[in-house]
């Protein structure tokens, strides 16, 4: 049986910036393969995992193995190095963050990312936040020469140093949660697909931070008849988040999905959903995440072709897109277990 806690850990401490899914990707071959009857991967770098049943109703189950990070822009002459954002971040939370550089011949550079100290500042500076170009990542070197021998260059990726961690009860803490949620919750749907009278894709997806990439291009392979993006949404329950910005609160059960601002969910699909978490009488919650924007992979394959039926489950996560998250175990768990019995409902057609 998969330990859904020790397989969220290792996909959480795993290397995984958009354009550099590797290391994820191997963490989900080496769980899934058990499981399914064919494992491939797409030019664009998906992983594809094939439960068949020929000739029945084939379902898509994808969530994404990227995660946000950063870019080596600019190496200054003083030995700093300057950076860009990969994926949405907010330059508020990555003062004094530790990060490791990954360079082409494989070396992990740790650094930190500073800023001019607030002791020096201009009174009226102090009260600003900083903006990206204020930011710089000290890695300890004095020269722009000393960097380059380490093997740094324009374009290498840079992760944050982060490692998962328990908190009280059911709550964990890690890096990149969205998606290696996702990810460990495909680990444990694999173990159920006997039980579903259905052909199932379990899909690990590239580059979803920087444009839902990869789902597009494993869609379109796929052509599926339903697909449900496993994902995490932003998690309320904390000071100065009104409910009116987000209902979803973590502990209270999987949140469902209704519309976000890529997608529609597909009232067969909505349905479906809603209907198997009554059945397992499980805790849910409905999320209509309207008007800020954030969409999931299901925006993309809801597009693929003539069009395919998509929803949405995911786990409300407190601080996404920052160096940090944290979630409910529980929530992750009764997650796997609405994935299973709506596939089940979708598979009878």
């Amino acid at each position: 049986m998969v330990d859904l806690v020790r397989a969220l850990e290792e996909l959480s401490n795993a290397f995984g910036v958009a354009g550099h899914e590797d290391q994820v990707r191997d963490i989900l071959r080496r769980y899934i393969e058990p499981y399914v009857d064919e494992i491939r991967v797409d030019k664009l770098g998906n992983l594809i995992c094939t439960k068949r049943r020929e000739g029945k109703v084939k379902i898509m189950l994808a969530a994404h193995m990227d995660e946000v990070g950063l870019i080596v822009k600019a190496i200054e002459k003083e030995g700093v190095i300057r950076f860009a954002p990969i994926g949405g971040l907010d330059p508020r939370v990555l003062v004094s963050q530790r990060v490791i550089i990954h360079t082409r011949e494989g070396k992990r550079i740790p650094g930190v990312i500073s800023s001019i100290p607030p002791h020096i500042q201009e009174p009226q500076e102090r009260e600003k936040a900083f903006k990206l170009e204020h930011l710089f990542i000290d890695i300890g070197a004095t020269s722009d020469k000393e960097v380059e021998e380490l093997g740094i260059r324009i374009g290498d990726p840079i992760s944050f140093d982060v490692k998962f961690t328990r908190l009280h009860g059911k709550y964990v803490s890690g890096k990149a949660f969205d998606d290696r949620i996702g990810c460990a919750e495909l680990i444990a749907i694999a173990e159920h697909l006997d039980e579903v009278d259905a052909e199932i894709y379990l899909v690990g997806t590239v580059q979803e931070e920087v444009g839902l990439r990869g789902a597009a291009t494993a869609a379109y392979g796929i052509y599926p008849d339903y697909a449900i993006a496993l994902d995490v949404t932003v998690g309320g329950g904390i000071p100065g988040v009104k409910i009116t910005q987000v209902t979803a609160r973590p502990g209270q059960g999987p949140v469902v999905t209704v519309a976000d601002g890529g997608l529609l969910a597909h009232p067969k699909v909505l349905r479906a959903l809603i209907e198997a978490a009554r059945r397992l009488g499980i805790k849910y919650q409905l999320e209509t995440f309207l008007p800020y924007g954030g969409t999931t992979d299901a925006a993309r394959i809801t597009l693929t072709r003539e069009g395919v039926p998509s929803g949405v489950i995911t786990v409300a996560t407190r601080y996404i897109h920052a160096p940090v998250s944290v979630a409910n175990l529980e929530d992750m768990e009764n997650a796997v277990r609405l994935a299973i019995e709506t596939c089940k409902e979708l598979s009878r057609g």
